[in-house]
């Protein structure tokens, strides 16, 4: 900060300077900021030149933002080119005597252009100005003279007015050298997206929701640019129809996009400015409805106790013992298999002398809950707790990057199951409907069977007020879980009844 103050020759007070950039000189100026700091103290002077600096800073900021080129700034030029091109055409079809039609737009969509575009329309007029003369060949030369020098000035204005980037600088030559090489970018460009992936990562979103949404939304920028279509509602159910996925998917996509939709009106300062005034295009769209047998078909359904049975048994038999321990303790918990692949030696508890796991994580709020470990598991939890290498109940090589500890023991599990005649509707959470049903069938309170699987009952009396049942009133109501039959091994030689 030192190097910033100074003092006049001959004075005691100390000063603050601070040059201009070369590129907003112009915009701000002069060249370099200078203010007495009316103090002979050094020290003091360090302190009272920090207000000075951050001001000045503020302003060549302020000064380098308003020369950035606009928002879409390529179309505006496109747009120029192309006017000026077909105004050139015109006028050499009629110096050589053709008919020239009128153009095709409207009144409207001129006044809407010259208010975007002043810049151009300024050199438009200058052009209008130039009348050709009597001879053909000579007006025709005139015409291309025209052209060139338009192309001249109209780079030379706008580089003059704008701070490009080198990039930016090239592309502005060749889109006015050939306008019809444009193509036209997707609104959600990629520094766009990573803005808003920091944005959420700062939320404490989990990673894997804002993979799976930042992912959708990726797919519809492609849309977007491959098809140079405008960011609006019919675009997007034009999108939604090419997707050719399920009613429920295609909300996950307009959820993505309207999470982000609300997000860059907020925090994008560019974005705002150019869809201030639009409609959310991701709201109010007819998605096909499923009707009942259609949404029965596709409905999750439960195991039968039997079908469980063959199940574990051909893990056991198949030496993957892991795979077959996590069904016996997803048949006698109905949790999750996340929450199973989490439970830690420490997550087996006595509460009230009942023991119980302790689902510490979960999904939802509903979720964190503590269940009475059935009669059934006793002796499979106490080998676990010996066997365990790591602190898990359940072993796991999951490298998974959301750090999800299931991900292959549900592979492991669709593939028995699929091997054994079970489809899509059958996975490893169709165990928990099993349990429910299994609950409801042998007279256990609904607001119970919540408690046990982890849901909201959906009442404020037990969701909001109730603490709950005890351990002993859970576990009795957990032993109504009939065991598997017919009676089968753990995957040592520990029988289940």
């Amino acid at each position: 900060m030192a190097d910033f103050i100074f003092r006049k020759k001959g004075e005691s007070t100390w000063y603050v300077r601070l040059a201009v950039p070369a590129d907003v000189q112009k915009s701000i100026g002069k060249k370099v900021f200078v203010q007495s700091l009316k103090t002979a103290s050094r020290t003091e002077a360090v302190h009272a030149s920090h207000a000075h600096l951050a001001l000045w800073r503020n302003l060549i900021q302020g000064a380098r933002k308003a020369k950035e080129a606009p928002e879409g700034w390529q179309e505006n030029i496109v747009a120029g080119m192309t006017e000026i091109e077909t105004l050139i055409q015109g006028r050499k079809r009629a110096i050589i005597g053709e008919s020239v039609p009128p153009l095709a737009v409207s009144d409207a969509e001129v006044q809407s252009f010259k208010q975007a575009n002043p810049d151009l329309m300024a050199l438009l007029e200058q052009l209008e100005d130039v009348r050709p003369e009597s001879d053909v060949a000579g007006d025709l030369h005139i015409q291309d003279a025209l052209h060139v020098g338009f192309k001249i000035i109209l780079e030379r204005a706008f580089s003059a007015k704008h701070s490009l980037t080198p990039d930016q600088q090239q592309e502005l030559i060749s889109l006015i050298d050939a306008p019809a090489s444009y193509k036209k970018k997707s609104p959600l460009t990629k520094a766009r997206l990573d803005s808003f992936r920091a944005y959420r990562l700062g939320q404490n979103i989990a990673q894997k929701t804002i993979d799976q949404q930042e992912s959708k939304l990726r797919k519809l920028s492609d849309y977007l640019a491959s098809n140079q279509l405008p960011l609006d509602t019919d675009t997007i159910a034009a999108w939604l129809n090419s997707l050719e996925l399920a009613s429920k998917t295609l909300t996950q996509y307009l959820l993505a996009g309207s999470v982000f939709w609300k997000w860059a009106n907020r925090y994008d300062e560019r974005w705002r400015t150019e869809y201030k005034d639009r409609v959310n295009p991701f709201e109010n769209h007819d998605l096909p409805r499923v009707r009942g047998k259609a949404k029965a078909d596709a409905k999750r359904k439960d195991f039968s106790l039997e079908s469980l049975a063959t199940l574990h048994e051909a893990a056991t038999k198949g030496g993957q013992n892991v795979l077959a321990d996590l069904i016996l303790l997803g048949v006698y918990t109905g949790a999750r298999i996340e929450e199973l692949c989490k439970l830690r030696k420490e997550n087996v508890i006595s509460i009230e002398d009942v023991q119980c796991f302790d689902i510490a994580d979960s999904k939802t709020v509903a979720g964190i809950r503590f269940v009475p470990i059935h009669p059934a598991l006793k002796p499979v939890v106490k080998r676990l707790l010996k066997d365990s290498v790591d602190g898990f109940l359940v072993h796991s090589k999951s490298r998974n990057k959301y750090g999800n500890r299931s991900d292959p023991l549900s592979k492991a599990f669709g593939r028995l199951k699929s091997a054994h005649g079970f489809g899509k509707q059958h996975v490893f959470h169709s165990i928990r409907g099993t349990v429910v049903t299994q609950l409801l069938r042998a007279n256990v309170p609904g607001t119970l069977i919540a408690e046990i699987v982890g849901h909201e009952t959906g009442t404020v009396t037990f969701d909001v007020y109730s603490q709950g049942s005890s351990p002993l009133q859970k576990l009795k109501a957990i032993s109504k879980l009939p065991r598997l039959k017919p009676l089968v091994k753990t995957s040592t030689t520990t029988p289940l009844a």
